[in-house]
């Protein structure tokens, strides 16, 4: 394996991830990266065929040679505006520079970059669609349930931007409709009515004052937090007494809790006040602090190991039993943003800890 600081390498990933960048990949539109990835990832003798699940790609690297790690990266990113791929000042732009295609380069880059008999681990690469979306509508899920090596694998690194810092475990996500419901009047006598707005203002007033709720898991602080992301009234005109007001809550909750204790936690919030219908339902997952290969990628020389406040797929392996982490060289200060972008030398760098970790998994 070609070492990390070589200029061949690095000539590699920039132009790897500028043609990545090239190519749109907003979510729901991911089959012509996907097309790109499969058609140069078929050249390299793996050690199976490429396994294609609608959009989303598993790549048998090597096997029988030891421990099961699997490399994963979402294809897809979320719709912003960006200007054309290009590489100026030491980074890249482009939409989904950061999230997450500077860690698909690596991915991509890695197994390209030179002969792999060094490699002590059985290595999987999996590129997979619609991750920026509904929980359910997210490829890996069914890629999971579908593939006969996945369900092995001993370590995952989802190849999250996060400065090549280690980020454990996740929070979970629940997204919910909440509705007050009314009456209508006419504005001049409200009294004839009830106002499905002023319904609303006590328990707006409660999540305005409500405390962050700490965990310390292996070390690490989670924080649950429930926000409004939206609201919107059923009002039939400026001059009558709305009979409907909902809300989304977006409730993130700390690994200690289950799914289903976090949707007890949001119902008791409401206490009836309002209907609750959930929309999206995200488990969180537990830190694998403690597990040997996630050590050894401490030992690779990641910049820090942090809690992740937000969620990942990560979760999907935990439920599984599976220790996953996130780790990738991508900016997280760049994610989702307009004329998004990340530095190449981070990208450099994440090649690099990326290589010392596979590496030394069996010396």
């Amino acid at each position: 394996m070609s070492d990390p600081s070589d200029g061949g390498v690095e000539r590699l990933l920039d132009r790897t991830l500028l043609e990545l960048c090239a190519v749109a990949s907003p979510i729901g539109e991911e089959r012509a990266l996907c097309d790109l990835v499969e058609e140069r990832l078929a050249r390299l003798p793996l050690a199976a065929p490429i396994r294609r699940y609608g959009n989303s790609l598993v790549v048998p690297v090597t096997r029988g040679r030891g421990p099961s790690v699997a490399l994963v990266g979402h294809l897809d990113t979320v719709r912003t505006e960006n200007g054309p791929a290009r590489l100026e000042g030491g980074r890249c732009f482009g939409a989904g520079a950061s999230d997450m295609k500077s860690g698909l380069a690596v991915m991509i880059a890695y197994v390209e970059s030179g002969p792999l008999a060094h490699l002590r681990c059985d290595l999987t690469l999996v590129f997979y669609a619609r991750e920026e979306g509904p929980f359910a509508e997210n490829e890996l899920g069914p890629v999971l349930d579908e593939d006969p090596d996945l369900c092995r694998v001993d370590v995952a690194v989802c190849m999250e931007p996060s400065d090549n810092k280690l980020h454990l475990g996740c929070v979970g996500s629940i997204h919910a409709t909440v509705s007050f419901e009314g009456r209508t009047a006419h504005s001049a006598r409200p009294w004839e009515g009830d106002n499905a707005v002023t319904r609303a203002a006590d328990l707006l007033a409660e999540l305005r004052a409500l405390p962050v709720r700490e965990a310390v898991l292996d070390g690490l602080t989670y924080r649950s937090v429930t926000t409004v992301t939206q609201a919107r009234d059923g009002g039939r005109g400026r001059n009558v007494v709305p009979d409907r007001f909902v809300l989304n809550l977006n409730h993130r909750f700390s690994p200690d809790r289950t799914l289903d204790e976090a949707k007890a936690d949001l119902i008791a919030l409401v206490r009836g006040r309002a209907g609750v219908t959930f929309t999206d339902l995200s488990p969180a997952a537990r830190p694998s602090a403690n597990h040997p290969l996630v050590k050894a990628l401490v030992a690779a020389g990641v910049r820090a190991v942090e809690p992740k406040q937000a969620w990942t797929d990560v979760a999907r392996f935990a439920a599984r039993g599976i220790a996953a982490v996130n780790f990738g060289p991508g900016e997280n200060s760049q994610a989702h943003q307009k004329d998004e972008s990340t530095s190449l030398a981070l990208v450099h760098e994440g090649y690099g800890i990326v290589a010392r970790w596979l590496a030394s998994i069996g010396a």
